[in-house]
């Protein structure tokens, strides 16, 4: 019997009535009068007579038929039904999409919830952009340490190497997930340490020297803006926390009684809850500040809504409005200043400094960030470094250094 070719196919044109062309094989194309044209593969099995839907032309090519086919035939002298085959075909593809890494990263995106405006919009960003386009589609059991190292790598290729292992960090999150939920074995990312190059470090630009710092606080103290903007530059200095951490700061993490502020795992770096004592002088600031925008979620609203919190060019707009450029300070700044000057000035004890700045250290036993640890030293210590950027701002500094107080 003649083959059929690819020409014959394109050019079969409808009839009255339906008819088929033959490939041999008993595979044919059957052509019906309203023009669709679609493959089918008459077959017996256990005695019976059956047919199978290969698929519609031109979305299955002459040559893609046959490979259908051929498998088809396979299965049968292998004693599989190929219709039964077609059908776990499809459920293991509908099951694959169901598992797919997009369809799991969302539902893990759900079960997290909303943390920040900024940060919830560049994690979307990132999943949109840099991973689904490439995993998003195949099943999360399936994705392996190579196919993820391709991802990263395509992110890596256009420089932007910090993306590319920010990336890594939430495909492992979303993996965990999975793992977690029964839908994955493992973490494909474990086995990616080293595999990426490493992100050049970030200095953010600080002013250390004393005589430098009392010129700054002279000019924060002056400031002349918004309320929220105006708290915030106070209180930059005197909490030397994030500035996503201050920016973020919601009035139920304010706690006046106990005189601190109680911030979330999920908003520190860290990803440890943290504690940052508060001075008077910014119990002032915020008692003062409350006045205007305690009825609100944050304590810093954006002047565009109070659903949003302030944006992180405030206190860096405020910073320029004082003449001070992004080559001097940047907000970031104020916890190099605040750990310099804590340590080389005040002579406080470096794992004080290092656990009010959470920063994940481990002390001597191996022991990691506790966020109470030293907590009364750190209540005194955050008292002693407010009077000190008083003294500077007023230039009558008389605050004692903490070693030489307890030596003499």
């Amino acid at each position: 019997m003649q083959k059929l070719t690819a020409t014959a196919v394109k050019q079969a044109k409808p009839k009255i009535k339906a008819y088929s062309l033959s490939d041999g094989g008993w595979l044919y194309l059957f052509v019906k009068p309203n023009g669709t044209k679609a493959w089918r593969f008459n077959y017996r099995f256990s005695g019976k007579q059956k047919t199978l839907a290969i698929g519609v032309y031109p979305d299955i090519s002459l040559k893609a038929a046959r490979d259908k086919h051929k498998e088809a035939r396979e299965n049968l002298a292998n004693g599989i039904d190929p219709n039964s085959a077609k059908q776990a075909q499809k459920a293991a593809h509908q099951d694959a999409l169901a598992n797919s890494f997009e369809v799991i990263a969302l539902e893990w995106l759900q079960k997290r919830g909303a943390k920040s405006e900024g940060g919830d919009k560049r994690l979307n960003r990132l999943l949109q952009k840099d991973l689904f386009p490439f995993i998003g589609k195949r099943s999360i059991a399936e994705i392996t340490s190579p196919d993820l190292l391709k991802t990263l790598r395509r992110i890596e290729s256009r420089g932007a190497v910090d993306t590319a292992h920010r990336a890594k960090q939430i495909a492992a999150m979303v993996f965990r997930y999975a793992v977690a939920t029964g839908r994955a074995e493992r973490d494909p990312s474990v086995d990616l340490k080293g595999a990426l190059a490493q992100p050049t470090k970030t200095h953010f630009k600080a002013i250390t020297e004393p005589n430098e710092v009392a010129p700054l606080m002279v000019a924060i103290r002056n400031y002349q803006g918004s309320p929220a903007v105006m708290a915030a530059l106070k209180l930059s200095p005197l909490l030397f926390c994030r500035p996503g951490e201050l920016r973020h700061l919601e009035w139920k993490e304010v706690k006046f009684k106990q005189t601190r502020i109680e911030l979330p795992a999920e908003k520190m770096k860290i990803g440890e809850p943290h504690i940052i004592p508060l001075a008077t002088q910014a119990i002032e600031i915020l008692k003062e500040l409350h006045l205007i925008t305690g009825r609100g979620k944050y304590v810093f609203p954006s002047a565009r809504g109070a659903s949003r919190p302030l944006s992180d060019n405030g206190v860096r707009t405020a910073l320029r409005t004082l003449d001070y450029t992004n080559e001097q300070i940047s907000p970031h700044g104020f916890r190099a200043m605040a750990r310099t000057i804590l340590d080389e000035v005040l002579n406080f004890p470096l794992d004080w400094i290092e656990h009010q700045l959470a920063h994940a250290v481990r002390d001597p036993n191996g022991r990691a960030y506790n966020r109470t640890k030293h907590l009364s030293q750190r209540q005194q210590m955050m008292q002693t470094w407010a009077d000190y950027l008083d003294g500077l701002a007023s230039g009558n500094n008389n605050v004692v250094p903490f070693r030489s107080s307890v030596n003499e």
